[in-house]
């Protein structure tokens, strides 16, 4: 019987007295329909469950809704004339305690669900005659039929333990006053909405550093995204010319920017633009200037030039990716158009466009995101000046470079979860947004 069509409801309804007794304690089920190993190890999961829950779980709880109220204390001791401290709540562990717990108790009701299924389809198996399987069998099913949880369940866990479990502590986090403000950093409470009102509002001080930094990040994301994508086309097209020579010492030359770290490239491009680097000092001993030109000190400029020094970067990658696409373009529609008299741009918008866009939706989606949280190119040239829009973002701050200053640099922790949540929700819905109306979602078969 498939137990994926069995509800609680019918299992609590139509149950047999070891069925309803698995509601109450867990495994029971199996025991009374003699899968008694995979019994004992449910009801085992259950006594260890509650004794977390006596132990720690209910204090985490209860102490959950507070965050903490007794702050560190400091009295003066007489006989041994120092200072003795009271460790007092922190709520930060208080948080973390409580998440863990929430997920404890999701993963008991999910394990009820399930064991309550499986005694209910173990029922059903012995009413209509059907051999049950023994532990042994349904070991042996984990490396054949049900491979898929063998392989699957570690990574899950993972995810679950490293990834969601974290993510969900972190935007519990954008609810507190857990700052610097007020020296919230040990005691903090929860704060309902009001950051995010104080990131949204414009008329404030962080609302304006918001929407500043969210202008330029598009920009940015844009220009980068774009820019590289139609110069790497356009180089991969003068490449790939059949009149073109030396075709492979070309794209070596290209590939081999590729092979230096990129961070090395950054910190390289960062020193010789410097008002004393390579570049100004060229410069004027040629006589081109008479002042060093103000790269990384005016915000307009240091805008321009990161997005130049990105193309350097970045082109390549582009390149690579789209010259493997044009050698795949059928050349009967080259040929058919010519000798409908068509000729190279019409061609090359008719054609070569919608193909290369058809193949490489997903691949612009992709690099817009990776730019929008491309930390180490605005870190590392200009990190986030040269001037500041308010008291904590740079001129030319992304909003993952401003996420970091918040909380690494400023402990500004609070704010720092709600850009972090501003940044996936905005995310989210630009890849949704685009991916489904693009071709290559709507039409996957075929490119027409």
């Amino acid at each position: 019987m498939n137990e994926d069509r069995i509800t609680v409801r019918e299992a609590l309804r139509d149950g047999d007295l070891y069925t309803k007794l698995s509601a109450v304690i867990m495994g029971a089920g199996m025991l009374g329909h003699r899968q008694i190993v995979k019994g004992i190890l449910v009801l085992l999961m259950e006594v260890a469950f509650w004794l977390y829950m006596v132990t720690t779980g209910f204090h985490n709880l209860a102490m959950l809704p507070s965050l903490g109220t007794e702050a560190q204390g400091k009295v003066w001791n007489e006989a041994k004339q120092i200072y003795e401290y009271s460790t007092g709540d922190n709520s930060q562990q208080i948080l973390l305690a409580g998440v863990i717990t929430c997920f404890v108790l999701a993963g008991i009701a999910v394990l009820w669900v399930i064991q309550m299924r499986h005694s209910f389809s173990l029922q059903r198996r012995i009413e209509e005659g059907d051999k049950v399987p023994t532990f042994r069998e349904d070991l042996k099913s984990l490396f054949n039929g049900n491979l898929h949880i063998t392989l699957m369940t570690l990574p899950c866990l993972g995810i679950l333990i490293f990834n969601i479990v974290p993510l969900v502590y972190m935007i519990s986090m954008a609810f507190t006053t857990y700052s610097k403000e007020g020296e919230h950093l040990i005691l903090f409470d929860w704060d309902g909405i009001n950051q995010f009102i104080r990131v949204l509002n414009m008329n404030g001080n962080i609302g304006r550093q918001f929407w500043h930094v969210l202008a330029w990040t598009v920009t940015w994301a844009i220009f980068a995204t774009f820019l590289n994508y139609i110069l790497g086309m356009a180089l991969a097209m003068v490449i790939n010319r059949k009149d073109t020579k030396g075709k492979a010492f070309w794209r070596f030359c290209f590939v081999l920017t590729i092979a230096v770290p990129q961070f090395v490239t950054l910190m390289i491009m960062n020193i010789m633009l410097q008002p004393s680097g390579a570049v100004n000092v060229l410069l004027q001993n040629l006589g081109l200037i008479t002042e060093p030109i103000p790269f990384w000190t005016n915000a307009t400029l240091a805008r321009v030039t990161i997005i130049l020094i990105n193309l350097w970067v970045g082109i390549p990658y582009t390149m690579l990716q789209v010259t493997g696409i044009l050698q795949n373009i059928p050349a009967e529609l080259y040929e058919a158009a010519r000798m409908d008299g068509a000729g190279p741009v019409r061609i090359f918008f008719k054609i070569t466009l919608p193909y290369m866009l058809f193949v490489t939706t997903p691949y612009l989606i992709s690099s817009f995101v990776g730019n929008i949280n491309n930390f180490n190119v605005i870190y590392l040239l200009s990190g986030g000046g040269p001037t500041r829009v308010g008291d904590t973002a740079g001129q030319t701050d992304l909003l993952v470079t401003w996420l970091y200053k918040l909380t690494i640099d400023q402990q500004y922790y609070n704010l720092g979860a709600v850009i972090g949540i501003m940044t996936f929700v905005i995310l989210t819905i630009i890849t949704l947004v685009t991916y489904r109306n693009s071709s290559s979602y709507k039409n996957e078969e075929a490119f027409m």
